[in-house]
Formats: structure tokens, C-alpha cells, sequence
């Protein structure tokens, strides 16, 4: 019985062009209904529908890559480049950049360390990569923004989420994480195995699929709301319908498998045994690419669908191919109890099952169509000699593919070791290798190199190898064994881990801030009628925490000196010493700063933390004189005036201590001396000090807050884009949790800064969603200034 239109899925084309595995696939913008195909053979081409049969023509084969090539995805128009842009990643560490029509790259992308597997773009021109370095890297127009680490092993799948700033990636070390404005906000785990693909469903569902085999249907919040089974091997890829939730999978099991309403509805089985890639057109069409070089698609249209003739050539293909039992692809298989070609005589009870049968001597495999209700033959099933190694890039080792893994036993009763291989290796570099990484004698150098050779040879030797062992011919659920241990625990998150502690009342040992706004004095205007002039950014100069009462901290000095323990207590000397360097630094004396004085406030610095604050303040206060500045901040002694002032960032150390520690980095800004090694540490500074956001204490808030604005104002002079990316992140990431309105003004100081005269800046603080987070501000009533400056920087962006 023919099923009617919608029901089946069947073959529409065939399309040869690529020699070798086809890796990825993606639709295209344009030509409409097109789509884009990468492969081992080092090329990608660009598929066009073409109207007289129901083909697609090759428009065009582009190259760049020097090694395969392992995914694709398009780059949205712009107007620059109103057809968008395709981008490539490879086994050569690189992205291509591709127009849709030049067979050159456009331009290219370096800075990952290792094969780039998946690639996903963004609103605003971003795009995000993954590799199997571990990293993902954020990407605007032809610069690395931020690069996003967490994961202890490859990653495989990564995804853009459709609300900004939000992105997914997904790992060999078995999680799947969110991010957001560059921060590891949360893992998923569940999955037993490598994550080898994602898909999105809305802004809060997605899916991933793994090599254990299920595809899982996640919460943004975190939770696993369905598993689905039915793929009996790797699942490398998966791809949603246009408009629904339904979706189709591919895998290791040489099939298609396509999911409505939750069910696996239809298998299509493929005469190859890796199905490497999927992607759903936007009229439902499906196209999928696989190990033996050949691109089909399906359709669910019967005008689209491939003639009579075709679709029994194709049915002769998949009837000769050969299916290796090792796969565990089809159960366990003991050829002696199959029943005879009579047992096709019974109906299949589900689309897609499959059945053994036993004719003169040779197995053969059938699977069931319920829309033809006809058993179709998909192989014959044969002995060990089945080549499924050919299939290159099947074994995985440490969470990577190579064409081989060996297992090499260096004496009889010692443990062996895996060697993996790649055909395009050196294969003396690699024994070379081999041997230093598992401690193991030069001597053998000769042996390994010549085993390599002896049984890559044509790369038939295979089946004939007894030495060979490959880690796949198990029941399709390889845990990589020696892959270092590492994986087990997954990167414990930064901010959970975070504000545990109860905030002591140590606010109050922070000096009051005078109520003076330290931009406008108190006030620089007072009409609202008058136009409103951005006075408010680009901040040309530094921000410094001033205020002072040099007798209150010097009494609490001597207090805290008296119950001091005898090795830190100062002797009177050295307390009037501190107390030149005060006047000195607070412009009473009009002195200079001596070596001496410096020397005793070192030692005050180094008090324990529970009674170092007083000293912390006289640092605060006095590295805002130059010569202070030049002393603690020059090449000599920076590392471990930095290593200190770092020390007091913990948020689980006293919020005192917190404060005047930022207070004092904020102050560093004011020389030459202090700005360079503010600049040359900013990554560490910056990473530290967004801890210290978790306390909820107004006074620590407005000191990040500023310290963030002394780097804006630094790198709008320099124009280190991703230097300004790491503060994006911080401005978007503390934003979520800062209430005091002085700290936001001066976050929005910073954010305005920051992307002032500055194209990709703007981009990227839109693609980070930075201008919804800050549109509630501009309708604050007091101060004004915040809203004002808010409404500048909206204007901006």
C-alpha cells in the first residue's frame, strides 16, 4: 500500500563530486534551496537546486584547507556581504571564510591548536568554533574575541543560542555547557559518552546527541526533559525540521533515522557505514553525507522523488553492501540459527526493523518499509574480513579520531599501550612520540616505526593483522580507557562554588564615600530642558578612589598593632614612618616618598588578613604618588605586589580586605608605570576580581564597577579588541547582579567607553546582548546621570 503524500521519506538524488568522506553539511542562503558540503578530499562546494530534473548542480568547489575538512556553516547577510558568507573548519587548525562565489578564501581564521570539528554563527556577525583543543573561540569578523575554556577533553558540537549571549557547547569529557557573555553558567551531564551534536529547538528547549547512542532533550534550566533511543551506535549527527520539533539523526549504524512527535518514525538505512552529517532544507528535504563520498537526499514531495530507476539502483547498491557484524549494529549474530528466505514471507511489525536470513550459506540483512510493506534488502552480512576500518577516521582515542589506534605490547607481561595514527603522519615521528609520551626505551624506535608501516601498508592489511585490536568491534560503547583520568570529574563552575560565605559587617571599616558624584562634581547642570551633552564618555582619564582621613586609619593602625602577634607587630619608629608616607602621599607635606617608608609598608601589607586593612588603605592611598607608584608597579617588584593584591580578591576572604584590594588596583591607573602593568596583567586582574561580585556589597560593586571604567579608558586608547571583550563580558556578566546605581552608571561609563569609535566593539556588545540587559536604565529618574548616559550608549548601539 502507498502511503500518501507526508508520510515516507524517499530517495530524491544522488550527487557525486566529493572523493572522499562528506563531514558536513549545511542549507544554504544562497542560491535558495541550496545547501553546502566539506569533506576529507580538502574541498567544500556549494550545491544549487536545478530546475529541470530533481538534481542539484555543483556552483562551485572551494578550497583552503591544507587537511580535511570537518564542518561548515553559513555567516548570515550583512551589508557588506548581502549573500553572507560560509565558514570551514578544518583538520589544519584553521576556519576559511568563504563568499558564495569565489573558490578562494575570503580571509582565515587561526588560533585554535587543533582540529576545528563544528562551527555555529550568530546575530551581528559572530561565530562560534570548537575544537578538539578543548577551547571554543568566539569570533568577530576576522578577530578571536574570547575564547571560552572549561572542558577537559575535545569539543565536539557547538551552538549559538537564539537569545544573546548565550551559547552551547558539547564534549568528549560527556557534558554539554551554556554560556553566558563568555562564563560558564551551567553543565548538563547525563550523557555516558562523547556529545557529538546539538541542535536548537527554541530559546529554551535543545537537543544533543551522543556516541552513546541517545539523543537527549534539554532545558536551558538545566533539566533533561527526554531521552530517545534507537540509533544502535554512535549518533554523530542531528538536525531540526523548520518549524517544529520534530527532527533527523545520523549515525554510525549506517542510517538516517527521522523523529516525529517523538518517535523514531522512519530509518533509512545507507550503503555506507559512517553517516557523518545531516541538514534539513527549508522544504523538508533531507541531506545527509556519509563515508563512501556520495551526498543524497531525501524528500517527502513525490514530484521531487528520484525516478523508478533510481531508486532501485539505489536499492541495488544498499542490497551489495557489506555488513561487518563486529558493529554490534545488528545484535549478535550466530549464522547457524538463522532462519531461510521464507521468513521474509511475514511482515514486518515497525518501520525500520530489521531481519536476518540464511540463504546458501551467505546472510543476508532486510529491513522492513511499512509505507511499501516490503522487506528491502540493506547487505549482506560478512565475516571478520569486513572492512569497516577503510572507512576512515573511526577510532576514537582520548576523546579524538584517528584512521588507526594499534595496541602495542611491549613485553609479555606488562600492560600494553595504544598507539593512535593518522595516515598522514610521519610514522617515525610518531613512534618517535609514542615512545616519550609512555616513558618507554629509544631503542624500540626501529620496531614501532616498521610495526607502523608493516600494517598501514596500502591500508588493507587490516583483517590480516592479529596484532591490531580495535576499540570499536565491542557493543558500540568504547570509553576511551587511558584518556588520563581527566574526564571524570567535570571542570568544577567558577560561581557556584561562590558566595558561601556570610558577609561580616566589614563594610563599615571601608571609609563612607562622599556623596559627591566623582565625574560631574555635584553640579554640573540642573535644567532638563537644556540639551543633554555626552559628557559623560569616552573617559579620557583614570577614575581613583581619593577620600581620606588619615588619623582615623593611623589610630586603627596602632589599635590593630597592639594585639598583633609579636613577628608582625611594628615598633613606634616604624609607625611614624607610616605616617610621613600618608603625608607625603595625601599632599600635606609635600615630601617625598622614601625607600624606607616603602620598606615598613611592605611589611604592614603582609599582616595577617584579619587585621591587614588599615595598611591596605595607607597602600590604597599611597600608590596614587608617582614615586609609590613607580616603585610597586616597575619591572623589579610588580609580580609580587600583583601576587598580594590578588590574594585579597578571594570572596571568601574578608569584604574589607576586597574592597581597599580593588580600591587599590583602581588607583594603580594613575602612572605610566601602573597602567602598563595593570595592562600586561589585565587577564589574571579582571578574572579575580569578577569574583568578587558575589558578596552583594554596594561599596565592592562600585569598585569593580570602576576598576572595569580604568580599563575601558585604557583600551580605547590602545584598541585591543580582545581586551575589550573581556570587559564586555565583565560589564554584561556584573550587570545581572549589581543593584547600586553609581556602580551601574559607572559600568555604563565603561560600556559607552569602551565601544566608543569602535565598529566591532558595537557588534560584539550586541551579540553578547549587552543592550537589553541595560535598556531598563534609561528610565531611572535619580540620578539622572544614569539615565542620560544610558541613553547615550543605547544611541550606540
Amino acid at each position: 500500500a502507498m502511503a500518501g503524500e507526508g508520510s515516507t521519506y524517499r530517495l530524491r538524488c544522488s550527487l557525486l563530486g566529493h572523493g572522499q568522506d562528506v563531514r558536513g553539511l549545511t542549507r544554504g542562503l544562497f542560491p535558495e534551496g541550496g545547501f553546502v558540503s566539506v569533506s576529507r578530499d580538502r574541498t567544500a562546494r556549494l550545491w544549487a537546486p536545478d530546475g529541470l530534473n530533481r538534481g542539484f548542480t555543483e556552483m562551485h568547489c572551494m578550497s583552503g584547507h591544507s587537511n580535511f575538512v570537518s564542518c561548515v556553516c553559513i555567516i548570515p547577510p550583512s551589508d557588506l556581504y548581502p549573500r553572507g558568507l560560509i565558514a570551514t573548519g578544518g583538520n589544519d587548525h584553521n576556519i576559511c571564510i568563504f563568499t558564495v562565489d569565489n573558490p578562494a578564501p575570503l580571509y582565515i581564521l587561526k588560533g585554535h591548536k587543533n582540529t576545528v570539528c563544528s562551527l555555529s554563527s550568530g546575530k551581528f556577525g559572530t561565530l562560534l568554533s570548537g575544537s578538539w583543543d578543548t577551547t571554543a573561540k568566539v569570533w568577530l569578523n576576522d578577530r578571536c574575541m574570547m575564547t571560552l575554556q572549561g572542558h577537559t577533553a575535545a569539543i565536539w558540537a557547538v551552538k549559538i543560542l537564539p537569545e544573546q549571549g548565550l551559547m552551547l557547547t558539547g564534549s568528549a569529557d560527556k557534558t554539554i555547557k551554556l554560556w553566558k557573555a563568555g562564563r560558564c553558567e551551567r553543565t548538563f551531564t547525563g550523557h555516558e559518552d562523547c556529545v557529538r551534536g546539538l541542535a536548537i529547538l527554541s530559546e529554551m528547549e535543545f537537543l544533543s546527541c551522543a556516541n552513546d547512542a541517545s539523543v537527549r532533550r534539554w532545558q536551558i534550566s538545566g533539566e533533561c526533559l527526554q531521552v530517545y533511543y534507537g540509533h544502535t551506535n554512535y549518533i554523530y549527527s542531528i538536525s531540526v525540521f523548520p518549524r517544529c520539533k520534530d527532527f533527523v539523526t545520523t549515525g554510525e549504524d549506517r542510517s538516517l533515522r527521522i523523529w516525529k512527535k517523538g518517535e523514531c518514525a522512519q530509518t533509512i538505512r545507507l550503503p555506507a557505514q559512517s553517516v557523518w552529517c545531516c541538514c534539513v532544507l527549508d522544504n523538508g528535504d533531507i541531506v545527509v553525507g556519509a563515508s563512501d563520498g556520495i551526498i543524497r537526499v531525501f524528500t517527502e514531495s513525490l514530484e521531487r522523488t528520484a525516478s523508478a530507476e533510481e531508486i532501485q539502483a539505489f536499492e541495488n547498491e544498499l542490497a551489495q553492501a557489506s555488513i561487518d557484524p563486529k558493529t554490534g549494529d545488528l545484535g549478535d549474530i550466530n549464522a547457524d540459527d538463522l532462519p531461510g528466505r521464507e521468513h521474509l514471507k511475514d511482515p514486518g511489525t515497525r518501520d525500520g526493523q530489521t531481519r536476518l536470513i540464511k540463504d546458501n550459506g551467505k546472510v543476508e540483512a532486510y529491513q522492513w518499509s511499512v509505507s511499501e510493506g516490503r522487506w528491502i534488502k540493506i547487505g549482506d552480512v560478512v565475516g571478520s574480513s569486513g572492512a569497516t576500518q577503510q572507512t576512515s577516521g573511526k577510532v576514537l582515542f582520548e576523546g579524538k579520531e584517528y584512521d588507526y589506534v594499534f595496541t602495542i605490547d611491549v613485553n609479555e607481561n606488562g600492560p600494553s599501550y595504544k598507539l593512535p595514527y593518522n595516515i598522514t603522519d610521519d610514522p617515525w615521528l610518531t613512534a618517535y612520540n609514542f615512545l616519550q609520551k609512555n616513558d618507554l626505551n629509544p631503542m624500540f624506535l626501529d620496531q614501532v616505526a616498521k610495526f607502523i608501516m608493516d600494517n598501514t601498508k596500502g591500508q588493507t592489511l587490516l583483517s590480516t593483522s592479529n596484532q591490531f585490536s580495535d576499540p570499536f568491534t565491542g557493543a558500540g560503547r568504547y570509553v576511551p580507557g587511558s584518556s588520563s583520568g581527566s574526564s571524570t570529574i567535570p571542570g568544577a563552575d567558577p560561581f557556584t562554588g561562590a558566595g558561601r560565605y556570610v558577609p561580616g559587617s566589614a563594610s563599615n571599616a571601608a571609609p563612607p564615600l562622599g556623596g559627591v558624584d566623582p565625574f560631574t562634581g555635584a553640579s554640573a547642570y540642573q535644567s532638563a530642558a537644556a540639551k543633554v551633552e555626552n559628557i559623560y564618555f569616552p573617559k579620557k582619564d583614570a577614575v581613583t578612589f581619593d577620600q581620606a582621613n588619615p588619623t582615623q586609619i593611623l589610630g586603627k593602625l596602632k589599635e590593630l598593632n597592639g594585639s598583633a602577634a609579636e613577628e608582625h607587630k611594628l615598633t613606634e619608629d616604624d609607625l611614624i614612618i607610616l605616617e610621613k608616607l600618608l603625608s607625603a602621599t595625601c599632599n600635606t607635606s609635600g615630601e617625598t616618598p622614601t625607600a624606607q617608608q616603602l620598606q615598613t609598608l611592605w611589611r604592614a601589607v603582609n599582616w595577617p588578613e584579619d587585621i591587614v586593612f588599615p595598611a591596605l588603605d595607607i597602600l590604597r592611598l599611597s600608590v596614587r604618588h608617582p614615586t609609590v607608584n613607580e616603585n610597586f608597579c616597575s619591572e623589579k617588584e610588580h609580580v609580587q605586589f600583583i601576587i598580594l593584591l590578588l590574594k585579597f580578591l578571594n570572596p571568601k576572604g574578608k569584604q574589607a580586605n576586597q574592597l581597599l584590594a580593588l580600591r587599590a588596583l583602581c588607583n594603580c591607573f594613575v602612572s605610566n608605570a601602573g597602567q602598563k602593568l595593570m595592562m600586561e596583567q589585565r587577564d589574571e586582574i579582571m578574572t579575580q576580581a569578577i569574583e568578587t561580585k558575589s558578596g552583594n556589597n554596594k561599596n565592592i560593586h562600585i569598585a569593580l564597577a570602576t576598576l572595569t571604567l580604568n580599563y575601558a579608558v585604557c583600551l580605547h586608547k590602545v584598541n585591543n579588541i580582545e581586551g575589550k571583550a573581556q570587559c564586555l563580558s565583565v560589564i554584561s556578566t556584573v550587570m545581572e547582579v549589581v543593584q547600586d546605581l553609581e556602580a551601574i552608571f559607572r559600568l555604563l561609563v565603561a560600556l559607552g567607553t569602551l565601544i566608543s569609535d569602535d565598529t566591532n566593539a558595537v557588534q560584539l556588545a550586541k551579540s553578547l546582548g549587552v543592550d537589553s540587559q541595560i535598556k531598563k536604565y534609561a528610565s531611572v529618574s535619580e540620578p539622572a546621570k544614569v539615565k542620560e548616559c544610558c541613553r547615550f550608549v543605547l544611541n550606540l548601539l
